[in-house]
């Protein structure tokens, strides 16, 4: 109940401020959302963590000067074995850094705090970088220094595309695939490239603050070890974001 009240606290100073940062922004320069989204399941990485039953998802995001502070918690909204109706059972904290160089190359370094309901909570380091280009090719990597014993590490390589259908509505498109090395905490303890995912998302500009966006996302695993700890998987859902 404490954890529940706090994140709650959190959410309510982070969108509070943004609110103030807002009204104040000609002193502060602070820019960020708050979004809350309803989704059939909970799906990481491939992996089906709310039992494939529903969950809420919000966060929050605050940026000044190329450093952002980022919450994001996972909601169960429906029951499962081991996974109550009503319970957090994961809350985030980001903190990183962005930067171009130049026109071309973006640049982006932090950690994220996962603390996690019934199992130990552990923290990644990750580093992502953006050619600014046709698609966006955009590689990541993500080491878990804390829980992992042994060598931690998580790889991802994306690509995107949007498309403004007419002037409220955008649509979203973007694939990816992960190979994993070895990061034996949140993965499996094996090396080989993990899992592809195909997403589909829209964009619906309600106001200048306010969007709302379902989303489609397709998981399939790749490799042997991959196979024998996820299955074939899709996730739908709808986000309603405010951004000041």
């Amino acid at each position: 109940m404490m954890k529940r009240w706090s994140v709650s606290l959190l959410v309510a100073a982070v969108v509070a401020f943004g609110l103030v940062a807002q009204a104040g922004a000609a002193v502060i320069e602070v820019e960020g959302d708050a979004y809350v989204g309803v989704f059939d399941k909970y799906l990481w990485r491939g992996f089906d963590l709310s039992g494939g039953m529903p969950v809420a998802q919000a966060g929050a995001d605050l940026s000044t000067h190329g450093f952002t502070l980022g919450y994001w918690s996972n909601l169960q909204l429906k029951g499962d074995d081991g996974l109550p109706a009503g319970e957090i059972t994961e809350t985030d904290i980001v903190v990183s850094y962005a930067h171009d160089f130049g026109d071309m190359l973006s640049v982006t370094v932090g950690d994220i705090w996962y603390q996690l309901e019934g199992i130990e909570d552990t923290n990644e380091l990750f580093v992502n970088a953006t050619v600014n280009t046709l698609l966006a090719p955009t590689v990541s990597m993500y080491y878990d220094w804390d829980a992992a014993e042994e060598d931690g590490l998580f790889f991802t390589f994306d690509v995107s595309h949007s498309l403004e259908l007419m002037d409220s509505l955008t649509l979203n498109m973007g694939a990816l695939v992960s190979y994993n090395l070895h990061s034996d905490y949140s993965i499996g303890d094996y090396s080989g490239f993990h899992n592809v995912e195909a997403s589909i998302s829209f964009d619906y500009a309600l106001s200048d603050q306010f969007t709302i966006s379902p989303s489609f996302v397709f998981s399939t695993p790749i490799c042997s070890g991959a196979k024998d700890a996820i299955d074939t998987e899709t996730l739908g859902g709808v986000t309603l974001t405010f951004a000041f």
